[in-house]
């Protein structure tokens, strides 16, 4: 109950501030043990996907905290599972300033960030020092400075570094602010990053011992064709799991909005339909070949909800912490958990 009474201070601030704050005062609360006052209780619902235990199906998107310098409180809040990054071998600064836009009457974000992290190296030392042992997503990408026809070996080198410390590891081919990022989706290039990812991830279970699953990130913005040929390539390739979506460059939702010609991708309430009717092609497609991840626009637990009757078996959230808050953790847990007793 306490963020909408924290919300109209903290959007006086711009975005990104806001966003810096926000992470501050939930570190702080973490530390005086009052961080379940905010979010209230997560139902636990176990779901099996990757060849993971989930303890339940609502989990953290990538992006949030891009260098897993918050991963306990977070943690706390009562996700089944926190994913962090986009990370890239080198730190890189993103893109300048605005970058990070709130379209509060569409519950809406834009956002250019550019992978802006310090790099791989810090990342790990970051999840070194947490204390979380739960379900822990590591999202990779490539540096802006990488060629395009080189991103394989950013990917390579972001793999080899943090697959001893990921539960599972997604590959970001769909942000929107990284030139030239989303041709690795397409039908050639998506197939050779795909068998160099796999031929690696195989070369490192063997190495330590231990599988760790490779999911793939996708956009929104997919005909039908597209999403049948990255369906393919996923099963032909053995990949263990896909995110459907990221965010979208289509501005129809928001048409007359005064960000609406800011670049960048738009996330929140807008991108849901998109998002889900993605997850329904996909899973049509796929035929329960790999587990579906359902992120976009979720601002409720009956979005949530939504994403599994498209075809998901998990869920995450990011956009609609910022509307909603921690409370939608709880909500969602137990608006799924509902659903998939019911459907069980």
């Amino acid at each position: 109950m306490l963020y909408p009474l924290l919300r109209p201070l903290l959007f006086k601030f711009d975005a990104e501030t806001a966003h810096e704050h926000t992470l501050k005062m939930l570190d702080s609360a973490h530390r005086l043990h009052l961080t379940q006052l905010a979010a209230g209780a997560a139902t636990r619902q176990p779901v099996q996907a990757m060849g993971i235990t989930f303890p339940n199906p609502v989990g953290l998107a990538a992006g949030l905290d891009k260098n897993g310098e918050h991963i306990d409180a977070l943690a706390a809040l009562g996700f089944g599972f926190i994913e962090i990054g986009t990370i890239t071998p080198r730190p890189q600064d993103g893109n300048p300033k605005p970058r990070l836009f709130r379209l509060p009457e569409h519950e809406a974000i834009i956002n250019r960030m550019g992978f802006n992290n310090r790099g791989v190296a810090a990342l790990l030392d970051n999840v070194r020092r947490c204390k979380f042992k739960g379900v822990l997503g590591i999202n990779i990408g490539k540096n802006a400075i990488t060629p395009i026809e080189n991103a394989v070996d950013d990917y390579l080198a972001c793999l080899e570094q943090v697959y001893t410390a990921a539960s599972y590891v997604t590959v970001n081919i769909s942000s929107p602010n990284t030139k030239n990022l989303r041709q690795l989706q397409q039908g050639d290039e998506l197939g050779k990053l795909l068998a160099a990812l796999k031929q690696r991830q195989q070369m490192l279970a063997d190495k330590h011992g231990r599988y760790v699953p490779l999911a793939v990130k996708i956009a929104p913005d997919l005909d039908e064709e597209q999403i049948a040929e990255i369906a393919r390539l996923l099963t032909a390739n053995g990949i263990d799991g896909v995110i459907a979506t990221n965010t979208t460059l289509s501005r129809a939702e928001i048409a007359g909005h005064p960000h609406e010609n800011e670049a960048g991708g738009l996330s929140g309430a807008p991108v849901r339909g998109r998002s889900t009717a993605v997850i329904r092609k996909l899973a049509r497609e796929l035929d329960g070949a790999l587990p579906i991840i359902g992120v976009g626009g979720i601002l409720s637990g009956s979005d949530a909800v939504e994403k599994l009757e498209a075809g998901a078996q998990l869920v995450q959230l990011y956009s609609g912490l910022i509307y909603r808050g921690p409370e939608l953790v709880s909500e969602c847990s137990r608006a799924t958990a509902q659903y998939l007793q019911a459907r069980n």
